[in-house]
């Protein structure tokens, strides 16, 4: 069966990973090439959840500021009064509009500088798939969104490749194991 994605082109898109028409990838049946079967993103969702920081489009630029001083928070979702994402904000868009304000009198709304054609996926979608569009795209974040476009969790790189090199290793450990003759776990 075809491999159809559903990725829309369309301002705050969503290049939401895509099952084929029938609902299931070909290789999410038993016996599959994979072994273990398949890794959603729903399985990281409280990684994801914890990451999450959204913020009102009027909201002024600086208010994005101070949500991305933290450490370990690279993107700030950007919701409609309807609580539907809309666009992101990162720290390289703080970084490109800092030069058009003077310091913290910059009034601009984190709308006007928000990227507003955004890649998300859902809990649906499969970690290799994500993994795939990450890489190509260079993304170090992708927001999770549900049907409505809601945001619901912001998925890091990191812990994407973390769930995919731990199902290698635990595969590898089966296979070591099938020829040690120990048995299956």
């Amino acid at each position: 069966m075809e491999n159809t994605h559903r990725i829309e082109e369309t301002t705050s898109r969503d290049l939401s990973l895509a099952l084929p028409s029938n609902g299931r990838h070909d290789d999410d049946r038993a016996g599959s090439s994979k072994g273990l079967g398949i890794q959603r993103v729903e399985q990281l969702l409280h990684r994801a959840r914890d990451r999450l920081v959204a913020i009102a489009a009027f909201e002024p630029l600086t208010k994005v500021a101070e949500l991305l001083f933290e450490p370990t928070r690279r993107m700030v979702v950007v919701h409609n009064s309807e609580g539907l994402m809309i666009g992101v904000v990162t720290r390289t868009d703080i970084v490109r509009q800092i030069r058009h304000c003077h310091g913290c009198s910059c009034v601009t709304a984190c709308s006007d500088v928000m990227t507003g054609t955004v890649i998300s996926c859902r809990i649906e979608d499969r970690l290799d798939d994500v993994w795939r569009l990450m890489t190509e795209r260079g993304l170090h974040n992708i927001p999770v969104v549900d049907r409505q476009r809601r945001p619901i969790g912001v998925l890091s790189a990191r812990d994407v490749l973390e769930a995919r090199l731990a199902s290698v290793e635990y595969e590898e450990d089966l296979l070591k194991d099938y020829v040690m003759c120990v048995g299956y776990r």
